[in-house]
């Protein structure tokens, strides 16, 4: 597939921003050094990306700004209270003011905790992110949605904080395993579904290649182009999950729950593809979602290689832990459902044996009503 080298796609909203997409991007962090010579720049990386928390840092540097650098854990463990409080630490000894700056490089964990940093201290400073994670760069990083993790539950704790600019070579997406990348798939993947089914037409044109960045360098672009386009249209249309943005969340709220069950062993893409099965097969069984769409979520996420089923006999667990998702109200479960492809609506309060079924198609478990 022909196409461009690089791509830039502008996220509306009160505080607009552009998410760049393309190789030597990390230059751009020069213009973020601020007017003033001595800007103080927190550069929160995951660990295993020193070298390009490095090259960030020269190029900081060259441009006049003083970069600290701060590794944190990789995945979900950097987004404890722990570790936040930490940097909280490193930013107070370092003197860092309202115009200052953090920079934050890695995957969504990383990127979700430097933007919690960032919109927390001094009530909020500007930050850049440098996603290196597939599943970083199409959901983490653009939107600005921040925040960390507690034993109740995965992002029970954020802010709204959306960040003054996104950059991502593609070439730091070759870094990943081959699993995390396929995992992060199933964020693009949601995208097709909910409202850009060009990409489900490209992931199953080709899904061994889609699950390769290196395979075809211009439809990896195509991709992630994409799939960052439709959560910038949503998010600039509600930045603070009013309404709109609430369809970005389809196949999370049972993805979170195993999530949740799994003590974040499971990788957050895996969990949301069964996610996306178990809503579908939910949204089936009340009448919304028509049989092909729902074997169609099956095919797609099977042939990429990633996760459709989980395991039997945990139902109360998940059942319990999808009470505490963010959209639930009250008592009330609230999912995002499709009517039809690209048709997202919302499915609240549905029965419990419905539920159940669902979970049952999803893990092989007897149809059987539990207590939840």
């Amino acid at each position: 597939m022909a196409g461009p080298v690089s791509r830039t796609i502008q996220v509306g909203g009160e505080r607009p921003y552009a998410v760049h997409v393309g190789p030597g991007v990390v230059e751009r962090l020069a213009a973020h050094a601020g007017e003033e010579p001595g800007r103080q720049v927190l550069v929160v990386h995951q660990r295993g990306r020193e070298e390009l928390a490095e090259q960030a840092a020269q190029t900081l540097r060259g441009a006049g700004a003083r970069p600290l650098l701060a590794a944190v854990p990789d995945a979900e463990s950097a987004k404890t209270a722990a570790v936040l409080a930490g940097l909280w630490d490193t930013l107070g000894e370092a003197g860092f003011t309202r115009s200052d700056l953090v920079v934050g490089i890695g995957g969504g964990a990383t990127t979700d905790l430097a933007g919690f940093v960032a919109a927390t201290w001094l009530r909020g400073v500007e930050v850049v992110q440098l996603p290196t994670s597939l599943l970083a760069v199409v959901d983490a990083a653009v939107g600005g949605k921040t925040g960390i993790n507690t034993a109740a539950g995965k992002n029970l704790v954020g802010a709204f904080h959306p960040p003054v600019e996104v950059l991502c070579d593609p070439a730091w997406l070759t870094g990943q395993a081959r699993a995390d990348y396929v995992s992060g798939l199933a964020e693009v993947i949601k995208c097709g579904f909910i409202a850009d089914p060009v990409i489900l037409d490209l992931v199953e044109a080709d899904p061994a290649g889609a699950g390769d960045p290196l395979a075809d360098p211009a439809r990896t672009l195509e991709l992630v182009a994409r799939a960052v386009q439709v959560k910038a249209d949503v998010v600039a249309a509600d930045l603070t999950e009013t309404s709109l943005r609430e369809i970005l969340n389809y196949g999370h709220t049972f993805g979170h729950a195993i999530e949740q069950v799994e003590d974040y062993r499971w990788r957050h893409g895996d969990a949301v593809a069964v996610g996306m099965v178990f809503v579908a097969e939910l949204a089936h069984r009340v009448g919304l979602l028509p049989a092909g769409l729902l074997e169609r979520h099956r095919r797609v996420l099977d042939a990429v290689g990633l996760p459709t089923a989980y395991l039997p006999g945990r139902w109360e667990q998940l059942r319990a832990a999808m009470a505490r998702d963010k959209k639930s109200r009250g008592a009330t479960l609230r999912f995002v459902a499709l009517e039809g492809l690209a048709s997202p609506t919302r499915l609240v309060a549905p029965a419990e044996e419905d539920l159940v079924a669902a979970y049952a198609a999803v893990s092989g478990a007897p149809g059987r009503l539990d207590r939840v």
